[in-house]
């Protein structure tokens, strides 16, 4: 088997007078870029570390900063946060090629080439941003405020550009694209002073309504939560076979709303009771004999039971 011939490296490098005239020449110059594109990656990479740094140190110092202010509402908060940081991050880009030449004008062209393209591309998730800032502009809801929206009902966690975050009240973190949200029904339960509540008492069909409806409406005037005005209303909704159902209305205060309504239905229980108002009672469906077939009886005279005489 043949092997190739070794390569054998000079002993001694080549001086530069060895170069031929034409790289003699070219030798200062080639030194001097090369210097100074040393010298300009160096000030691009401290640049950089610079602006990395300062971006999360101003972020940081804003989002303490607007934390603790009264003034700011608590929707624009992350937002505003991440505004700051993005934009000493794209200051600091434009001032690391602007180290290297880069001229900012085409280079703002070519981006703006791309960002049509990309948002081209990107229309579904580009929408989500619309969305939320028109969430942001319109605020149907805030941070905080307990609504409702695509089957998800809890406190705002946080409004993002691409998606908002809801704790659900059994403690499940949702996350939501804006353009779901904005483009479908919004229930905001926290935003009014006052809300009311709905239930139906179901009382024997025997009952005197007058009597029931003036139980009924004591026992919420015992209740101090329930507002005067708007005044609670007590009707009959339905009259069934067994039983008459009513519905009750009653306002109260907005705060508290769950443990309000528990109270009020057990005033209204406590109350029937007292007056002594009964609920229905079901009725057992009545025993049936079993069916059994007729005895057959004998002919007399040759003729049948069933004959009539002539």
């Amino acid at each position: 088997m043949l092997f190739a011939d070794p390569i054998v490296l000079p002993t001694t490098l080549p001086s530069a007078a060895d170069f031929p005239t034409m790289v003699k020449a070219a030798l200062p110059a080639l030194t001097v870029m090369m210097v100074q594109g040393a010298r300009d990656f160096l000030f691009a990479i401290l640049i950089l570390a610079a602006g990395w740094m300062l971006s999360r140190w101003v972020g940081r110092w804003t989002g303490n900063l607007i934390e603790n202010s009264r003034y700011i509402d608590d929707t624009l908060k992350p937002l505003m946060t991440g505004f700051v940081s993005y934009f000493i991050m794209a200051l600091t880009i434009v001032a690391v090629l602007g180290q290297f030449g880069v001229q900012t004008t085409s280079l703002i062209a070519i981006l703006g080439a791309a960002g049509l393209a990309i948002g081209l591309a990107l229309q579904g998730t580009l929408s989500n941003v619309a969305s939320g800032v028109m969430l942001l502009i319109l605020r149907p809801f805030r941070v905080r405020e307990r609504i409702k929206v695509a089957d998800a009902t809890g406190p705002v966690r946080e409004i993002g550009l691409f998606r908002t975050t809801i704790l659900t009240d059994d403690g499940i973190y949702v996350s939501i694209p804006n353009a779901t949200i904005f483009t479908g029904p919004i229930h905001n339960m926290s935003r009014e002073g006052r809300r009311r509540v709905n239930f139906t008492v179901e009382i024997d069909r025997n009952e005197n309504l007058d009597t029931v409806m003036k139980a009924i409406r004591e026992a919420l005037a015992d209740e101090p939560r329930v507002l005067k005005h708007p005044a609670c209303t007590v009707e009959v909704d339905a009259l069934g076979a067994l039983s008459t159902t009513l519905v009750v209305q009653v306002w109260i205060e907005n705060r508290g709303f769950g443990e309000t309504q528990s109270e009020i239905k057990k005033r209204v229980r406590e109350g029937l009771q007292k007056a002594d108002i009964s609920a229905p009672v079901p009725v057992a469906a009545p025993a049936v004999a079993p069916w059994a077939p007729a005895e057959d009886k004998p002919e007399h005279d040759g003729e049948r039971p069933d004959r009539k005489p002539n």
